[in-house]
Parts: C-alpha cells; sequence; structure tokens
C-alpha cells in the first residue's frame, strides 16, 4: 500500500532532492534558438568518464607511436571488445589536463578543464552543459547518471561531482534507477510503477502549493535562495506534466522494469539499468546530451557483480595494462560503450541511424592515473557526429593542447565554434600552444 508516509519520505529521498539538484530542470533555451541555424540536423553528445584514470597503456594500440590508421591494429587487452569497431573510433593521447589537479579526481574540472579537486566548487559550466543549451533541445536537455557501490546509490540518490552551470553551480547526477525510471517512464508504467507515479505528482504540488505560500517573515536576503526552493518543486512539476503528454516515444522505448531494479544481487545490476534508462531517453529523443560516471566522478566505486573485492580507490594504485581486476572493468565499459552504439543504430534517423548523428566520448575524470599530473589525458572517440570527426584513426598530440581544446573541437563540429573553452588568454600563454579546434580530428 502506498502511503502518505512513505511517499513522503520517498519523494524527499529521490523527488525532491532531484528537482532541488536541478537535476531534471530544462536548460534556459536562449543559447540553442541563438545557433539554431548553425546546428541544423539532429545531433547528440554523450560522456562515458570511468573514475580512476585512463592509463596509455591501456588504451594505445600495440606498436603505435604516431598518428595513424586503425586499420588492422591490435588493441590492448583492456579495449579489445572495441577492435571489431576501428573504423568507428578515434583514440587520442597527447593532450594535457595540468591545470585541472586531477590528483584524485579532477571532479568539475574534468568536464569544465579548469582547477578542480575534492570539495571544491565549479568555476564555471562545464561542456556536457555547454552542448546541452545548444544542440536540438529535448524535453530534459542534460541527462546525468552515476553509478556507483549500492550503498552509495541507495544512500544518495542524487550525487553532484562532474556537471556544473556555472561557478558554485553543480549539477547533480542520478544514481537510483528506481528513483530514475518512476520520474521518466512512471506515467507510462504498469501498474504498480504508475500508480506510485501518480502518487508522488500529487505530493509534489501539494508541497509546491505550500512552500510558495511560506516566504512570508523572510529577510529579503533569504528571499532569491527560497524562491529557487520553490521553483525546483515547480520545474520538477512541469517536467512530469510535458512527460505526460509524451507518452508514445516514451511507451515505444521505456525499459523493462525487471528484478534488477528491486532486487539487484550486485551494484551492476543497477549499473546496467542505469545504462538501459540511459538509452531509452536517447532512443525516445527526452534527451540529446547524456552524461554517465563510473564511479560517479569520485575515487571511489565497486564493481563486485564482475568478480571483483577490491573497491575505488584502492584499485587506483594498482597498474591498469596486465592486470586482471582492469582488464574486467574496462571490458565492462567497452560492453557498455557497445551497447550505447548498437541501441542507437537501430533506430532510423534521416537517411541513416541515430549513431551517425551521435558523439560518444570515453575517456576518466582522472586523467591517466591516480596522482598525476595529468601531462597526458587519453581519450576515445566512438562515432563521428554527422560527418564532423574522423574515425579509425589513431590520433597522438604533443601534450602542449589541453583538453579545453577538445571540448572548442566539439563545439566547433555542432556549428558553435569558439577559440578556447574556458581558458582566458592569460592561462592559454602558459598552457595552450595554439587555439581553435584541433583540426587533425576533424573531417
Amino acid at each position: 500500500m502506498i502511503t502518505r508516509r512513505t511517499m513522503l519520505k520517498d519523494v524527499m529521498a529521490g523527488g525532491a532532492g532531484a528537482a532541488l539538484s536541478s537535476s531534471f530542470v530544462p536548460a534556459n533555451l536562449g543559447a540553442s534558438e541563438k545557433n539554431s541555424d548553425a546546428i541544423g540536423k539532429p545531433r547528440r553528445v554523450i560522456f562515458f568518464l570511468q573514475n580512476n584514470g585512463f592509463h596509455t597503456a591501456a588504451c594505445i594500440p600495440r606498436g603505435m607511436k604516431k598518428s595513424a590508421s586503425l586499420a588492422g591494429a591490435k588493441l590492448p587487452e583492456s579495449i579489445k571488445p572495441l577492435e571489431p569497431y576501428l573504423d568507428k573510433i578515434n583514440i587520442i593521447n597527447g593532450l594535457h589536463g595540468r591545470h585541472t589537479n586531477p590528483t584524485h579526481s579532477a571532479y568539475f574540472g574534468a568536464l569544465g578543464g579548469y582547477p578542480g579537486g575534492e570539495l571544491r566548487a565549479p568555476s564555471a559550466e562545464t561542456i556536457d552543459y555547454t552542448l546541452s543549451k545548444l544542440l536540438p533541445q529535448a524535453i530534459l536537455p542534460h541527462l546525468r547518471i552515476g553509478m556507483g557501490d549500492l550503498s552509495s546509490m541507495e544512500s544518495q540518490p542524487t550525487v553532484a561531482a562532474l556537471s556544473a552551470s556555472g561557478a558554485a553551480m553543480p549539477l547533480y547526477m542520478n544514481c537510483n534507477p528506481n528513483h530514475l525510471y518512476q520520474t521518466l517512464f512512471g506515467s507510462v508504467a504498469d501498474v504498480d510503477v504508475k500508480k506510485r507515479y501518480e502518487a508522488k505528482s500529487r505530493i509534489l504540488k501539494q508541497v509546491e502549493a505550500v512552500a510558495a505560500k511560506g516566504k512570508s517573515g523572510l529577510r529579503e536576503s533569504d528571499l532569491v535562495l527560497y524562491g529557487s526552493y520553490v521553483n525546483g518543486f515547480s520545474d520538477i512539476n512541469n517536467l512530469r506534466s510535458k512527460l505526460s503528454d509524451y507518452s508514445g516515444p516514451l511507451k515505444k522505448y521505456q525499459p523493462e522494469f525487471s528484478d534488477k531494479y528491486l532486487s539487484p544481487k550486485f551494484e551492476t545490476d543497477w549499473h546496467d539499468a542505469l545504462l538501459d534508462i540511459g538509452i531509452a531517453a536517447l532512443q525516445s529523443g527526452l534527451t540529446n546530451t547524456l552524461t554517465i560516471a563510473s564511479g560517479r566522478g569520485d575515487v571511489w566505486g565497486s564493481w563486485e557483480g564482475l568478480g571483483i573485492e577490491t573497491t575505488g580507490h584502492f584499485l587506483g594504485h594498482m597498474s591498469q595494462e596486465g592486470n586482471p581486476i582492469w582488464h574486467k572493468i574496462r571490458n565492462y565499459n567497452c560492453e557498455m560503450l557497445i551497447k550505447l552504439m548498437k541501441s542507437l543504430e537501430s533506430v532510423p534517423e534521416g537517411e541513416g541511424t541515430m549513431m551517425d548523428n551521435t558523439l560518444i566520448v570515453y575517456t576518466s575524470n582522472n586523467a591517466d592515473k591516480q596522482h598525476t599530473s595529468a601531462t597526458t589525458w587519453p581519450f576515445i572517440l566512438l562515432g563521428n557526429l554527422g560527418g564532423q570527426f574522423k574515425t579509425g584513426r589513431f590520433t597522438q598530440f604533443d601534450r602542449t593542447r589541453p583538453i579545453n581544446a577538445l571540448y572548442a573541437t566539439i563545439l566547433h563540429a555542432i556549428g558553435a565554434p569558439c577559440d578556447r573553452y574556458n581558458m582566458d588568454e592569460t592561462s592559454a600563454r602558459k598552457l595552450d600552444s595554439s587555439s581553435g579546434p584541433l583540426e587533425e580530428l576533424l573531417a
């Protein structure tokens, strides 16, 4: 039975937390409208970050030291599942992130390209949020997913570590698949889930009404903060209303609500469930920007479902290539990347498929390893974003250009060019040998 007491508890654990964290708040449309002519056809970008670094030995093809074709290349054991897809990827080495302070994690600096670190607030928006404003608008412009250990995902269903909408404005990722499924697909779900969704919607509307009346007596200095609190409930209720009107695509692509949601044996059951929700959100057109954080952008996380007993932080002190534990984790990542590609390839779009208009960016929030100076920061790009990026390549840079240059290149590819991303001229003189996009990556 769904009681008012259990509903309120559930709302505060997931619904209200997600609302107040701006986890589902649609982005401002102004930037997208301004650039709509340049952006043109459908495009989407996915970021997938694994914690504890992405070591060069785990990504550079055997024997390769210079930029070259990947045709016939032999990939390291860690990413060997990607070998059948060499023509669809570009492996990048030699960008740096020395300025991001990524010792245990660069946190917001990984996608922001600025100094980060534990307990350090974001100093500007991050590239995933920037893109969510510029790509063709969807009901949910930016979806963020965090995969951790079971206890953390249950006790902290929303966490902020990687994405930001501006200085001191962190964006929360969604870590509990039950809460996320109910929010996005509850309006078209089976009876039990739909009942809970409808009950929560009623509660949230009541909370919004009560909150709107509660500002009397507040000091003027507190009114802005309280206003954002009230707006959070208004935004989440507005989203739920829009989702209810979007039932056709939601019902077509909604994931199966199975035992892995309610009775997960391992954390990987929830990781898989979160990935399924992310894929469904892309396929149904709910979002065009997806950020996935394995390890939730921090240094921890667990993968007991892969037969691994060692937890995240301690994994960071192990060598990656040649280590069967890291091979399992990285292979699991690759399987997720492949599932993303195949799922998008299964949906027609224009004269091709959704994957034809998609770019997947795989990297780490921690450069190449734990306790790193980030003199090199490997990436793998999958897909070409509508023919904008070269694929089937290994691209070696000389460590004189920062990760910001890659983010500027993605912006260039979607029709919103900039010389530098989140880097002023003073910093650039020390950190960047050039300006503008990385021409080596563009088709």
